[in-house]
């Protein structure tokens, strides 16, 4: 059955990015986001790009690029969350491009049409533009590497490969030197596979590799500067680390194996639930489309195809199998699940496959309405009919305007449970989410009401306080910090109210400014969600004026 995309595509794509340049407008959430912003924030204000800081001290994790990139946005805007993503998402349509460029050339146009829809509306691929992290930058980096390493074998040399260098430098400066292995799987797969061994010693290949080395060099040397060359620094709480062997090994390779300073408990079938919900709405889709892929290697064996599903099967592996694991992480791979499930898609030749495969889409559309209706009315949404509107567009929409069983209409479906989910998220529940967001809150209410030169948290870790007052914070974890940073004179603190007893019986006056209520809103539980028991789950901070008596 030809099924063309062509007509609706501009119209879907619209659709889709605007509804992911919706994040843009949501506050910033804690912990890794504004944790991210505020390193940021350190680097605009000192103007020191090379040091990293953040918890109050030097922070060795992530490489710079994603915290020069905000720092700059920084320059350019001020300091704001619209700030702080619009770089993200501007790396975010550089990877739709590039998706497609990568589709169209191995696939077809049409393939590369219905992928893009597929990927921009994913459920983790919207979140991830609203709570940046690293995974926005990373997703496009090596999708632009993969295409241009591609277009570099059918030459001996061309500019492509000083492209595929660059691309690959800055996903090496956004994660880690481990990102080669989901950029370079593929290829290697192939060339094994069909006995290609002499690629290996192709002179391009280990000119690029020596390009990438030197395209990382910055963010080698900003780790040497501070770490290397300053033995006594207390990193992971030792000294005589090494910012280098941190990078090229502790910081993936020793996540991954469990015996690096930054360690987790990995589970094997982790990658494979987190895929289920992260994927929605097409992750069921996909599921049939990889249980498929044995059918398509019979009749299909071919490079285009152990490129793109050699890079997703060996990434999702290595995830699998790390001890380290986060969902987010999964995000680099949405977009080989959007190819494959695309080309799976643009395969069916019957008119009753298609039939089932909508009616399961409109059937996850109506499990997908009734779960916000519950959501609306149980948190306690105050502008619900807002929400009760997206609903009643999404749904009759889907139901009377896409009503066919083309894949047109598929796409279509499919987009209207991502914009109706979605609209709602980022319109209504997270900004009545982030009220609870008591660092936030409480930088906003300082920067309006009165000038601190630098207020002090005490006892807490707020990155969304760090990030929204105006000024740098300092942190006191304990009375005999709290002591050396008073120095006879008035202070403010941003501290659980627990905390105010026992400086009362320090010897300290109070004066309370403002409360705030906290809930720590990335890990929703039922006791929150219910507004009738929601106010027993709440802990209190206060800001303060302090001065000891």
């Amino acid at each position: 059955m030809k099924v063309s995309l062509k007509n609706w595509f501009p119209y879907l794509l619209l659709a889709g990015i605007l509804l992911n340049a919706t994040g843009l407008f949501v506050d910033i959430i804690e912990p890794d986001s504004a944790l991210y912003a505020a390193i940021a924030k350190h680097i605009a204000i000192t103007n020191d790009w090379v040091n990293l800081i953040g918890d109050g001290h030097d922070w060795l994790d992530k490489p710079h690029l994603p915290f020069w990139l905000s720092a700059i946005s920084f320059k350019c805007f001020g300091i704001s969350p619209f700030a702080y993503k619009l770089p993200a998402f501007l790396c975010w349509l550089l990877g739709v491009f590039y998706l497609y460029k990568l589709t169209a050339t191995i696939f077809s146009t049409n393939t590369a049409r219905l992928g893009v829809i597929i990927y921009i509306t994913a459920l983790h691929v919207l979140l991830s533009n609203n709570d940046i992290r690293a995974e926005a930058y990373l997703t496009a980096f090596i999708l632009a590497a993969i295409f241009h390493i591609y277009q570099a074998t059918f030459y001996k040399w061309s500019w492509h490969l000083l492209y595929a260098a660059f691309y690959c430098a800055l996903a090496i400066m956004t994660k880690g030197i481990f990102v080669l292995v989901p950029i370079a799987a593929g290829f290697i797969i192939y060339w094994l596979f069909t006995k290609q061994y002499k690629q290996f010693l192709q002179p391009k290949w280990w000119l690029l590799l020596l390009l990438i080395v030197i395209g990382m060099l910055p963010e080698l040397y900003c780790l040497y500067m501070q770490f290397d060359l300053h033995p006594e620094k207390i990193v992971f709480g030792r000294n005589n680390v090494s910012g280098l062997s941190f990078f090229f090994w502790d910081s993936q390779f020793g996540r991954f194996f469990n015996n690096g300073p930054i360690q987790g408990n990995g589970d094997i079938f982790f990658f494979l639930h987190t895929f289920l919900w992260a994927f929605l709405p097409w992750s069921f889709i996909t599921c049939i489309a990889i249980s498929r892929l044995p059918v398509k290697w019979k009749k299909d064996n071919n490079k285009t195809w152990l490129i793109v599903a050699g890079s997703l099967i060996t990434g999702f592996v290595l995830f699998s199998l790390s001890k380290f694991q986060l969902p987010h992480y999964i995000v680099i791979l949405l977009p080989h699940f959007a190819i494959i499930t695309a080309d799976y898609l643009l395969s069916i030749r019957t008119t009753k496959t298609l039939q089932r495969l909508n009616i399961l889409q409109w059937g996850l559309h109506v499990v997908v309405a009734f779960s916000m209706l519950f959501l609306v009315f149980m948190y306690g949404v105050s502008s619900w009919y807002i929400s009760l509107f997206f609903i009643m567009a999404g749904t009759l929409t889907s139901l009377f305007v896409f009503k066919g069983n083309f894949i047109t209409h598929l796409a279509a479906k499919s987009s209207c449970t991502a914009i109706m989910l979605f609209l709602f998220l980022n319109t209504q529940f997270y900004p009545s989410l982030l009220q609870y967001q008591a660092g936030m809150q409480a930088g906003n209410w300082l920067n309006k009401s009165m000038t601190v030169v630098k207020p002090i948290m005490y006892k807490c870790n707020s990155y969304s306080f760090e990030f929204y007052n105006n000024s740098l914070v300092d942190r006191a974890t304990s009375l005999e910090s709290l002591n050396a940073l008073h120095k006879n004179k008035t202070i403010t603190l941003f501290t659980p109210i627990k905390e105010i007893a026992p400086l009362k019986n320090a010897g300290y006056k109070i004066q309370i400014l403002q409360r705030f209520s906290y809930f720590h809103i990335t890990q929703l539980n039922m006791q929150f969600l219910n507004q009738n028991t929601r106010n027993t789950a709440l802990e209190t901070y206060v800001l303060a004026n302090c001065v000891k008596q």
